[in-house]
């Protein structure tokens, strides 16, 4: 996908791709290292058809690739930075009130054993056990549009407790063993922590069935839609007696009319229409929020049925939570965009830093075309926000 074609010409695309480069420049300590990112990007945003460090340098016109495989390994410079200022840029873009955040994990596919986070372990882009690497990623979706915000490379336990490799793939020292909700989590409470506009939390039955990733959101009364699987165990006072059910019974259990027919949100051709309904699973707490069971059912195949916790204030409706439930899909398509158009799949370093910097450099990439779009997409509304990242960064400078 080429930038020219991507932007149609109905905005000035070079302006906006030097206006980022301009915003993350101070991640980089030298100047050589940010022409360099700059090299890279065009690179990943090129039509090269793979993003490694040759096809990018023969995009740059560059003799070998030295700079680029330097860029990822030898030189000084944090990812850590780069992602924020990343994020910070498409939250300029994209923020909105009724913005969602979602988390998810994506799989990379390795050969060999020597990548950093490599090990045979269960890859849901592949949908079975595979050799490969798994990544957590945060991602940011609203009405303007979405595009990832945050990551971070999961280590299996075989890697977390091998101190010799650890060592060989520059593994920071510090860094215990976290399982993927755990990851999730921290990563969550950090962008909060940053005062991004959430409307809700939305992940899947992974998250949604860990209790502290759940505790944590409810502790900062953040509003949630976190699928859980159909034997998820629940432990329900009722008449002073304590039953233990699943969400698959308590679902049956419902007549017939409490099903209501709802859209998940725009799809491809038309609205995505289902069935849902919800019942609640606790009392109202002292902050007004109110903890629900909300399920999906298919219209086509009734026994096609999606279950989910949900918490959020009390007078949240069930059209709400079927709409922020129905945006978890964003960041799939992030994946897919940035995998088929970005070589965010691409990556050629085996060491921790060498893996964060490619990520963080292909959401850079990412980042630009969805400024694009959105500043499209608020032209169409009317409503264009007159701050620019320009202004960030000569406070910055």
């Amino acid at each position: 996908m080429s930038v020219s074609s991507w932007a149609g010409g109905l905005v000035d695309w070079r302006r906006t791709l030097t206006e980022i480069k301009r915003f993350i420049a101070p991640a980089f300590k030298r100047i050589e290292q940010r022409q360099t990112a700059g090299i890279f990007i065009d690179g990943l945003l090129s039509r090269a058809e793979r993003k490694t460090g040759w096809m990018l340098a023969e995009e740059a016109g560059l003799d070998r690739p030295y700079r680029i495989q330097s860029l990822l390994g030898r030189s000084l410079w944090s990812a850590d930075e780069l992602c924020e200022r990343v994020r910070h840029y498409v939250i300029e873009a994209l923020g909105d009130p009724d913005g969602v955040l979602v988390v998810d994990e994506t799989g990379f596919l390795k050969k060999g054993d020597q990548s950093v986070g490599v090990a045979r372990q269960y890859s849901g882009t592949a949908g079975r056990i595979e050799n490969c690497q798994v990544g957590v990623f945060a991602g940011y979706a609203s009405r303007f549009g979405h595009a990832l915000i945050d990551r971070q490379l999961y280590l299996p336990k075989e890697w977390a407790e091998d101190p010799e490799r650890l060592q060989k793939a520059s593994v920071p020292e510090d860094l215990a063993f976290a399982t993927k909700p755990t990851i999730a989590r921290m990563m969550i409470e950090r962008i909060l922590d940053e005062g991004v506009p959430c409307a809700f939390v939305l992940a899947d039955a992974l998250y949604g069935s860990d209790s502290k990733f759940r505790s944590a959101l409810e502790r900062r009364k953040q509003p949630y839609v976190l699928a859980v699987r159909s034997n998820h165990t629940l432990r329900i006072f009722r008449e002073e007696q304590l039953i233990l059910t699943d969400t698959e019974t308590m679902i049956d259990e419902l007549d017939a009319q409490a099903w209501q027919a709802l859209s998940a949100g725009e799809g491809t051709k038309g609205p995505r229409l289902y069935e849902w309904t919800r019942l609640p699973i606790a009392r109202p707490n002292e902050d007004g929020f109110q903890r629900w069971l909300l399920a999906r059912r298919s219209l086509r195949n009734p026994d096609a049925i999606a279950y989910y916790f949900a918490n959020a204030p009390a007078e949240t409706t069930l059209a709400e939570l079927a709409a922020a439930a129905g945006l978890r899909w964003t960041i799939e398509e992030c994946f897919l965009r940035a995998k088929d158009d970005l070589g965010l799949d691409h990556c050629e370093a085996r060491s921790w830093h060498g893996w964060h910097r490619h990520m963080s450099l292909v959401m850079v990439a990412a980042a630009f075309l969805v400024k694009i779009s959105a500043q499209q997409r608020r032209h169409a509304f009317g409503k264009w926000n007159e701050t620019s990242p320009d202004d960030q960064v000569m406070a910055v400078a």
